[in-house]
């Protein structure tokens, strides 16, 4: 079984599409556990039903960052993971994580990058009046939405769009992109066929 850790913040939208693709199609990956950052988030309750481990914990409660940091790697060190899944987290990972996993966190984000990198990629995307957005699949690095992209998917821009239509269109491939992302990386390094 291949295990993977996904962090999230908010909803679970990705976190929950990404278990139903899993168990779908039978693959032999797991969600060994949930990272959150917010501990009255939905998607800690939709963790804790699908029976998922949690670890979760505010920033604040800790020193800084880096302490924060070596407190989830001291989580994620009881698994044996292949990869992290950022799955909207709404932190940014540093050298802590990134040197404990190098070339193993994988982020998704709702635009196509390099362009509207960021906490709100739909939002810049839809005002700054592009016929053509998407979403993006890729590594993380030290930077903000500037890692390896992995895969990308266009998402046109409608006339009658406003951004919760455009969101909710985004949302629906991000779903699809990210699940087949990730096979697609687990193949490459020969743990899935």
């Amino acid at each position: 079984m291949i295990n993977i850790a996904i962090f999230a913040s908010g909803t679970g939208t990705n976190f929950i599409a990404l278990d139903q693709h899993i168990r779908e199609n039978q693959m032999p990956i797991q969600i060994a556990c949930l990272i959150c950052d917010q501990p009255d988030a939905p998607v800690v309750k939709k963790a804790h039903e699908l029976g998922i481990p949690v670890w979760t914990h505010r920033l604040k409660e800790f020193e800084n960052k880096a302490t924060y940091e070596q407190a989830i790697l001291q989580e994620l060190q009881k698994y044996d993971l292949e990869l992290i899944v950022l799955a909207g987290y709404m932190k940014i990972i540093t050298n802590v994580l990134l040197g404990a996993y190098p070339q193993a966190i994988v982020n998704i984000h709702p635009a196509l990058l390099p362009s509207f990198p960021g906490r709100h990629g739909i939002e810049d995307a839809f005002e700054y009046g592009v016929k053509i957005t998407g979403v993006t699949v890729h590594w993380i690095d030290g930077g903000i939405d500037t890692g390896p992209i992995i895969a990308q998917q266009a998402v046109p821009i409608l006339a009658d769009d406003d951004v919760d239509k455009l969101a909710q269109r985004i949302h629906r491939v991000e779903h699809d992109l990210y699940f087949d992302s990730l096979c697609q990386v687990l193949k490459q390094r020969k743990l899935i066929k």
